[in-house]
């Protein structure tokens, strides 16, 4: 996901991604922070006003996590397109590289809002594609899917799958404004979120009073 949060494994991507630690995750712990990010990615270079107005909050609001994003190495002043009356900011990277598992442990706190702000971003693009069904053209009402396959897995399992679905995904074009140059008429950007959450028995109690096999 290059607007949030994504485990590159090629050589390519190190240039582009940017490594999570403690500092950089303390610093996205905030899903206005997220969404910040994810939309300079998206859509380059904006003012705070222009994404504030994107994301409903004030203009002041905007620029404070802006500014903190700044600190953090996330994003930075576009100088070039900047002047006397309004700041203009780009991201710094193209995704977030989060291969340090043990900060679960070490910022446990600040994994968690992190996630969280993940989470709420990707609901809320779900909710404002939902909202644009009925206007959509209908061979793209008929491309959107939400779907649900639960599974009994091994750990190493759900592992293998996730690489799996990593590599099918690479397969297809990436949304960088190259691709867009060259892409075939009809092209789009399509979001594609994954999520793979266990479900351990050990914590629920059977629906049915039986024990689970």
């Amino acid at each position: 996901m290059t607007d949030a949060l994504e485990e590159p494994n090629t050589p390519d991507t190190e240039a582009e991604s940017i490594v999570l630690d403690a500092k950089g995750l303390r610093a996205l712990a905030h899903p206005v922070r997220v969404q910040l990010v994810g939309l300079l990615r998206k859509h380059g270079p904006s003012t705070a006003t222009r994404l504030a107005e994107r994301l409903g909050v004030n203009s002041g609001t905007a620029s404070y996590h802006l500014r903190q994003l700044g600190a953090a190495g996330f994003v930075e002043e576009d100088v070039e397109r900047g002047n006397a009356r309004e700041r203009w900011w780009r991201s710094v990277h193209e995704m977030t590289e989060l291969s340090d598992r043990g900060l679960v442990d070490r910022e446990p706190e600040a994994m968690l809002a992190f996630l969280h702000s993940v989470a709420a971003t990707y609901s809320r693009r779900v909710q404002q594609a939902l909202n644009e069904l009925q206007t959509m053209p209908r061979a793209w009402r008929d491309a959107v899917d939400l779907s649900d396959w639960p599974l009994r897995l091994t750990p190493d399992e759900a592992v293998a799958l996730r690489q799996e679905l990593r590599d099918v995904i690479a397969r297809y074009r990436r949304d960088t404004p190259e691709a867009a140059a060259s892409a075939p008429d009809g092209a789009e950007r399509v979001g594609v979120i994954t999520h793979l959450l266990p479900e351990l028995d050990a914590f629920h109690e059977p629906l049915t009073g039986r024990e689970a096999p």
